[in-house]
């Protein structure tokens, strides 16, 4: 049974294997369990970016703090924040010909995969871990995942939330393994859950 230190980027995995399901009260314990049966989760780093209400969805930014607070209950978990940049940018609208193009604000999460990649590679030089595992399918990865690899000669696995693999992350992974919605919908927390601050329940839309 190895030690392992789990590094999850949180908006790949909600975009792969949550995102329009019914299952984003993820107990991200309980899933590291399933996915690694074997093994030993020493450390959980969850890494997210505060969410900011969207027109039709004021009630957003209330969401997430309160999965927070369920995540905040896992004593070998802690939270990594990145944030958000929102700039302006010329784009072409679809369906036009001739190219028609138009300015939006465009809206991306920054920090998560510097974060991951910094407190992988720490870890791993520390030799805080004898296996890693990173939840995600972002080829950005690949360097950080080749070091700890080849050059640290520590093994390290890919959780994948997506339906297909990142084939550079699979060159240079340990293991590959995919996360499926039945592995997410077996991951729950309880609907009424408890911490030191009281009483909390799941959001009624999820």
């Amino acid at each position: 049974m190895a030690r392992v230190n789990v590094y999850i980027d949180g908006f790949n995995l909600y975009y792969g294997a949550v995102k329009g399901s019914p299952f984003k009260w993820l107990d991200l314990l309980a899933l590291c369990h399933r996915m690694l049966p074997d093994d030993v989760i020493q450390s959980i780093e969850y890494f997210t970016a505060i969410v900011s209400a969207r027109p039709g969805d004021p009630g957003l930014p209330m969401r997430q703090q309160i999965y927070l607070r369920a995540l905040r209950t896992i004593p070998c978990l802690t939270i990594s924040y990145g944030h958000f940049l929102t700039h302006p940018c010329r784009l072409v609208l679809t369906g036009t010909n001739p190219a028609k193009k138009v300015w939006v604000d465009k809206t991306e999460e920054k920090g998560s995969d510097v974060n991951i990649a910094s407190h992988l590679l720490r870890d791993a030089y520390g030799k805080k871990f004898e296996v890693a595992a990173i939840v995600t399918n972002d080829s950005d990865l690949l360097e950080p995942v080749r070091i700890v690899r080849q050059e640290l000669n520590l093994p390290i696995g890919i959780l994948n939330p997506h339906q297909h693999h990142s084939a550079s992350l699979k060159s240079q992974a340990t293991f590959m393994k995919r996360i499926r919605q039945s592995d997410v919908a077996a991951c729950q927390f309880p609907a009424i859950m408890n911490d030191t601050k009281g009483q909390f329940h799941k959001p009624n839309t999820w």
